[in-house]
């Protein structure tokens, strides 16, 4: 096998490396995927579950979103700490302590009587789960090249459509359970749906690899490739961009990330979260809006896996994410000036949604093209955290404003006007990577050929 050096840099991949990336994608991939799916199915079902709790608890609008953004403030708290510990304990046992607190808490929050237990179950659910997206992300730069990275987000991420796809069903379902056992239908959907995190952080303690130096199923010549093709491209980042944790809390452009994630999570946890009660509004019963909500988000799946899969073959990666910020700032302002006509407020919808979708399948390997080592660990898991934030912010200006104006047309502009800031910015960090050359979206990077046999 020839030495891999920074030097190194091919084209693209041969058929054998293809097929071994391929092993290492359907290996990895397909279980953090199904744990992203509880994950987010148990962070917004709420949405679904305030359509009769809120009457049952006495929750205002307002109250309601205050309450149910609390759950990013835990997160905001406890994911650098979180992501740090993953590095130094291993992603197989703490993603499974994740996955197991989450879980638990979850189910727990089905036993709240009012909106002060409610918002102190949320805070709790986001500390137990924080960690667990942005260490993934760090998990997969051990794991795949950044030039198939795109591919294996956008993968891991089709968690967010799956999850409103089925869970917006399933859940609206579980809410005729009501007086089942003498709890109401919310509890029963709280308490089904949460559990399910516990036991696949029990699955996770015996199915995750931590790197691909232990990885018993790839053969010796496999995993040395894999491993030398990792440890050049670091190398590369590295002679490039400073690599201590401190160094990411003072990067400019891990600074402006974290502002263009604040700005892209006021719409995706604000859309989410109210979309039910959009829906409702527009005149469509309980278990019918279930239904409806999971349109948007089957556009939305489809959307990011060919958004993404274009951003890999070639291109200025920040210019496919602006696109889909701007495609959903569109869109929401059409839905906000389209409340008459239910029609075009579900294709309004569904645009709002396509351009998130698009946005996040291509935004993550932007921060994981200029940092790693500590700085990684510490960069990805700052730009989650604060970009979290805005995952309070989304829920509980869209409440207020619906509260003062009893309409959703004004709080829908607003959240389109931070999509379009998010766009902005991430074209400055985009042009400023463009001008350093060899670094931008990661596809300049070191690949050494198998050696033969392979």
């Amino acid at each position: 096998m020839a030495s891999v050096t920074a030097a190194s840099v091919q084209q693209g991949f041969t058929p054998a490396e293809e097929k071994i990336l391929a092993k290492v994608l359907w290996r990895i991939v397909p279980f953090l995927l199904l744990c992203y799916i509880v994950a987010y199915l148990d962070r917004v079902n709420v949405g679904i579950a305030s359509l009769t709790m809120n009457g049952d608890l006495g929750i205002s609008p307002s109250a309601f979103g205050w309450s149910a953004g609390l759950f990013f403030f835990g997160y905001f708290l406890a994911e650098v700490p979180s992501n740090l510990a993953l590095q130094a304990i291993g992603a197989r046992k703490w993603i499974a302590r994740i996955l197991i607190t989450w879980g638990l808490i979850s189910a727990a929050t089905a036993f709240v009587v009012g909106p002060v237990s409610f918002g102190a179950m949320r805070f709790l659910l986001g500390l137990g789960e924080a960690g667990f997206t942005p260490g993934v992300f760090l998990y997969f730069t051990y794991w795949f090249p950044a030039r198939i990275r795109g591919t294996a987000t956008a993968a891991f991420l089709l968690g967010i459509p799956i999850a409103n796809i089925i869970g917006a069903p399933i859940s609206s379902s579980l809410l005729t359970l009501d007086g089942l056992g003498g709890l109401h239908g919310w509890q029963w959907l709280l308490i089904l749906e949460g559990l399910p995190a516990t036991l696949l952080g029990v699955v996770c303690f015996f199915t995750l690899t931590d790197k691909p130096e232990q990885a018993k199923w790839l053969s010796p010549d496999e995993r040395r490739w894999l491993v030398e093709v990792l440890a050049a491209e670091r190398e590369a980042i590295a002679s490039k961009h400073p690599s201590r944790l401190r160094d990411a809390f003072v990067n400019w452009r891990v600074l402006a990330c974290a502002a263009v994630n604040f700005c892209a999570i006021i719409g995706s946890v604000g859309l989410g979260l109210w979309m039910p009660q959009i829906i409702k509004g527009l005149g469509f019963g309980v278990v019918t809006v279930g239904f409806i909500a999971a349109i948007p988000y089957i556009c939305g799946a489809i959307a990011m896996m060919l958004w993404a899969r274009l951003s890999d073959k070639g291109g200025e990666r920040s210019w496919f994410v602006a696109s889909g910020l701007l495609v959903g700032a569109a869109s929401l302002i059409v839905c906000g000036y389209a409340t008459s006509s239910a029609l075009v407020s579900i294709v309004a919808l569904c645009g709002a949604v396509i351009g998130i979708m698009c946005y996040q399948s291509t935004f993550w390997p932007i921060p994981s093209s200029f940092l790693t080592g500590s700085a990684a660990a510490g960069g990805l898991a700052m730009i989650v955290s604060i970009g979290n934030l805005g995952g309070f912010v989304g829920p509980y200006l869209i409440g207020v404003i619906k509260q003062s104006t009893d309409s959703f047309s004004w709080a829908l502009i607003s959240v389109a006007a931070f999509l379009g800031l998010a766009a902005i910015l991430i074209r400055l960090v985009g042009a400023s990577l463009q001008r350093q050359a060899g670094t931008a979206d990661g596809r300049t990077v070191p690949i050494a050929p198998l050696s033969k046999g392979i």
